[in-house]
């Protein structure tokens, strides 16, 4: 005999059922809500993150640059994180809970339209032939277009360069084309390949191994030998621009000087090399000549090195106090002596540090006063040398001599030893040299422009590791001077290199400076190659 269900039994797991049904939906209204507070918080943390990026680059200006730059670095860092956190929640959310008024992915983002250039692909989605409710005809009434950016992946082609050879019927004789040229002899690589490459390690610091790793995974083998072997063989090619580079600089009337580490392989070890940078931007003070970068490189920081690289250069030098640049100075030196422009980037820093560290007030007061200088001095960049003399002479020079006489009253009441002090003594010992700009026009504030030129290789040594020899070295600073020119000079540093390379064999010598970055006049029919 089958004994029947009791009803309350039914009752409660009915009731259990609910319970938990409902227990379920208020946690997955919480996870929601919690996500979208959250998705709030983090979107109003954007906005204001967002307001004081704005601020810094609407205010960086000369020493601000080793403040600006590390907060600028940061704040953007963050920014990331938030946006991806944002997004992250609201994905979630919409898993969790479902999609409610409210939640972040309801919200429709603010999106700016898609480059103009590029070329659009239409994938049109079949209508229905007809209509769905009574079988009618259908007439078009427009259309909705959504665009989504999208990435082709590289692609990899062999080109073959077919020579006919045909004979004459009447003299037997073979007439064929001349073969074409290769930017390496011998050589399998196109210019776009090669120009791929060199941009790669110099530009973007990949190292051959790196890029040997991401090419065979392209179905592509190149050994790290291989892709040496091309980029010694086109830097010899390039090295004649390299030389116009150079003496464009070296003709500047005023150039910003500066060096920086590179670690060298030696017999199982690494030494400290250096690279240096001469850079000539007359941009600031209105000159009309173009910008370049000049990079030398260096065993070692002894003082020859920036006298062989100015031996023949007798204009104002605007770098910092390495004691190397002494013997530049020298009122006997041949064929004259160099003028010395002091960086008041680096007082700054110098006493920014303090403050921010030590939280020494002295060294804060220093920072508002020369930032006062540097408000004063942002009115004329770009501006003739002439109204930037005016200027300084009426508006500048008073908030320089101000700081002049409270540097002095300061200095009396510190100890030699104190940190404030020293800071103080880096300018004082050298103030003819800091305010050398107040007569000059041409001269800048700040040592800035060299800096960013070497901002590059600090930031790509962490990848490369080291330089594999002296020639190494030197090689490296070729690529440097070309790469960092073209960047200077608003110009793509792979589209050049690309034409340069592919034209450079049949160029006249007499018009290579046709070539230069600046002036340099892109072939149409390299253009398709390129793209």
């Amino acid at each position: 005999m089958t004994i029947p269900p009791d009803p309350s039994d039914d009752v409660e797991a009915l009731r259990a059922a609910l319970a938990a049904e409902r227990e379920a939906r208020l946690a997955a209204e919480a996870r929601a809500l919690g996500a979208e507070a959250r998705a709030t918080g983090a979107e109003a943390m954007i906005a204001h993150l967002k307001l004081v990026i704005a601020k810094l680059r609407h205010d960086r200006f000369g020493a601000s640059s080793e403040r600006g730059r590390k907060l600028l670095d940061q704040l953007e860092l963050e920014l990331g994180e938030l946006v991806a956190t944002v997004a992250e929640d609201a994905t979630r959310a919409e898993c969790q809970g479902g999609d409610h008024p409210g939640a972040p992915s309801s919200r429709k983002p603010v999106r700016g339209p898609l480059p103009a250039h590029l070329p659009r692909e239409r994938v049109v989605i079949s209508a229905p032939t007809a209509c769905p409710c009574c079988g009618g005809k259908l007439s078009k009434l427009g259309e909705d277009v959504t665009e989504t950016l999208e990435v082709v992946p590289r692609s990899w082609k062999v080109i073959q360069t077919v020579r006919e050879r045909f004979s004459c019927r009447a003299c037997e004789t073979i007439t064929q084309p001349p073969a074409p040229f290769h930017p390496i002899a011998r050589g399998r690589a196109g210019p776009n390949l090669l120009a791929m490459v060199l941009e790669a390690k110099f530009g973007q610091h990949l190292p051959l191994n790196r890029q040997s790793e991401t090419y065979g995974r392209e179905g592509v083998e190149l050994s790290v030998s291989t892709l040496a072997d091309w980029v010694g063989t086109a830097a010899a090619v390039l090295s004649p621009l390299q030389a116009l580079i150079r003496a464009h600089v070296l003709a500047a009337e005023r150039l910003h000087g500066d060096d920086t580490t590179v670690p060298l392989l030696a017999r199982g070890k690494t030494i400290t090399a250096r690279l240096w940078t001469y850079v000539r931007d007359d941009r600031p003070f209105g000159g009309p000549d173009p910008p370049a970068a000049l990079f030398q490189f260096s065993r070692d920081r002894t003082a020859e090195h920036p006298g062989r690289h100015l031996t023949a250069y007798a204009g104002i030098l605007q770098a910092d106090a390495y004691a190397g640049f002494g013997e530049l100075y020298r009122p006997d030196r041949k064929p004259g002596p160099i003028t010395e422009a002091a960086c008041w980037a680096h007082f700054r820093r110098k006493a920014f540090e303090l403050a921010k560290v030590a939280r020494a007030p002295l060294a804060a007061e220093a920072v508002r006063r020369i930032d006062r200088v540097f408000e004063a001095e942002r009115e004329v960049n770009g501006r003739p040398a002439s109204d930037r003399s005016q200027h300084r002479r009426t508006v500048v020079a008073p908030l320089v001599a101000d700081l002049h006489a409270w540097m002095l009253e300061t200095r009396t009441r510190l100890s030699r030893h104190n940190d404030v002090a020293k800071a103080l003594d880096y300018a004082l010992t050298r103030w003819m040299a800091f305010t050398r700009f107040l007569g000059d026009g041409r001269i800048c504030l700040s040592n800035n422009a060299a800096e960013r030129a070497l901002r590059g290789v600090a930031l790509g040594r962490k990848a490369w590791l080291f330089a594999g020899s002296d020639r190494g070295g030197e090689r490296a600073a070729v690529m440097l001077s070309l790469i960092t020119t073209a960047k200077l000079n608003d110009v793509d540093p792979r589209a050049w290199l690309a034409d340069v390379l592919a034209r450079i064999a049949d160029h006249p010598a007499s018009r290579l400076d046709q070539l230069l970055p600046w002036n340099w006049t892109p072939n149409a029919t390299a253009l398709p190659a390129a793209a």
